[in-house]
């Protein structure tokens, strides 16, 4: 097993069956396990593997969308949506997603990996993220649905 899959498996395992709440609690374990990794290798690894942060209990840790639960990347979408959009605004053919600074490139990545119908893609800012529509897309219809898929109703 080379030396990324092994550093990958142990930080998936972490994630799964541990609260882990920073990129440098992760490279402190794996310099226990015998592994050197900087911060930014651990980021990236955290990137590939899907993982997000998210706020449970007051506390943020990183976790995994499971891969063997129907449409993950949706369930993942929709933590996200409600922990973490707080503006969704139907902008003339774009919608507009507000979130806390740092956190616009976590719920971008989800709705890309969700793949919904009438996305076409996302750019994410620091808290401020645009989502291109496929054309004929209704982007108040694509709003209302994410306003619902956040808990609005």
């Amino acid at each position: 097993m080379s030396g990324k899959s092994q550093r990958q498996r142990l930080i998936g395992n972490w994630l799964r069956e541990q609260n882990v709440g920073s990129q440098e609690e992760l490279v402190a374990r794996l310099a226990q396990a015998g592994i050197a990794a900087t911060q930014a290798t651990v980021s990236r690894d955290l990137e590939e593997l899907g993982a997000v942060k998210l706020r449970r209990d007051g506390a943020i840790r990183y976790v995994l969308a499971d891969a063997s639960a129907p449409g993950p990347s949706a369930v993942m979408l929709d933590r996200l949506l409600a922990e973490w959009v707080t503006d969704i605004i139907d902008a003339n053919g774009l919608i507009v997603l507000r979130t806390p600074p740092g956190s616009a490139n976590l719920v971008a990545n989800a709705l890309d990996r969700a793949a919904l119908d009438g996305v076409a893609g996302t750019i994410a800012g620091d808290d401020t993220i645009f989502v291109a529509l496929t054309q004929g897309a209704s982007a108040a219809i694509l709003a209302g649905q994410l306003r619902r898929r956040r808990g609005d109703g």
